[in-house]
C-alpha cells in the first residue's frame, strides 16, 4: 500500500515538473523571439560567448550575465563591457582606457596581444559584466536561437509530457471496471 502511495506521488511530481517544463520552454522561445533573440530579465540579458579573446576568464561556449546599461552609467578601467562593433557584432572586452571624460573607451582582450582597433564610443556600449559565467551552457543557449533548436527545445518537452499523459491514461484505464455485457 505504502508502495502505491510512493508512486502516486512520484507520478505527480514527474507530471507537474513535465509541464513546468513544457511552460517554460515555450516562455523563453516565444521570449527570445519577441525580443528580436536578445531576452532580458531584471535587466540582465544572457550572452554567449563565441570566441576565446576573454579566456581563461570567460571560456568558448559559456554563458555570461551582463547588466544591461543605463543613460547615467558610468565605467572606468579594469572594467569588462559588452559593447557593439560599427559591423554591429556584440563584443566583450576590459576597458583598459578611458578617453573624453568617459565617452571614448580603449578596449582589449584578456587573451589578446593588443588593444582593439577601434575606440568604443559610450553609446555603443550594451552593458557591463556581471562577473556570473554558466560554462558550456552557450553551446545549449545558442544552439537554441536557431530554429532547428527553437523548434526542438518545444517538441522534445510536449513529447515527453504527451508520452507522460498516455501512460497515466493507459494506467487508469486498467482500474477501469467494465460490465459484462453477456446475454444470459
Amino acid at each position: 500500500m505504502k508502495g502505491k502511495v510512493i508512486l502516486k506521488w512520484l507520478g505527480n511530481c514527474i507530471s507537474t515538473m513535465f509541464i513546468i517544463l513544457l511552460v517554460c520552454a515555450v516562455f523563453i522561445v516565444i521570449a527570445s523571439r519577441a525580443a528580436g533573440g536578445e531576452t532580458s530579465l531584471f535587466g540582465y540579458q544572457l550572452k554567449t560567448v563565441l570566441s576565446g579573446s576573454m579566456e581563461p576568464e570567460m571560456q568558448v561556449g559559456s554563458v555570461i550575465l551582463v547588466k544591461q546599461t543605463e543613460g547615467d552609467d558610468t565605467f572606468e578601467s579594469g572594467d569588462v563591457i559588452t559593447f557593439m562593433t560599427k559591423d554591429a557584432i556584440l563584443v566583450t572586452h576590459r576597458i583598459i582606457g578611458v578617453e573624453n571624460d568617459g565617452q571614448r573607451f580603449i578596449t582589449k582582450g584578456d587573451n589578446n596581444n593588443g588593444p582593439d582597433v577601434e575606440p568604443v564610443l559610450a553609446h555603443n556600449i550594451v552593458g557591463k559584466y556581471s562577473g556570473r559565467t554558466l560554462p558550456y551552457v552557450g553551446y545549449a543557449f545558442h544552439y537554441v536561437h536557431t530554429k532547428q533548436g527553437a523548434i526542438l527545445f518545444m517538441f522534445i518537452p510536449g513529447l515527453l509530457f504527451l508520452g507522460h499523459a498516455i501512460i497515466t491514461i493507459w494506467r487508469a484505464l486498467r482500474f477501469i471496471e467494465v460490465p459484462n455485457l453477456k446475454e444470459e
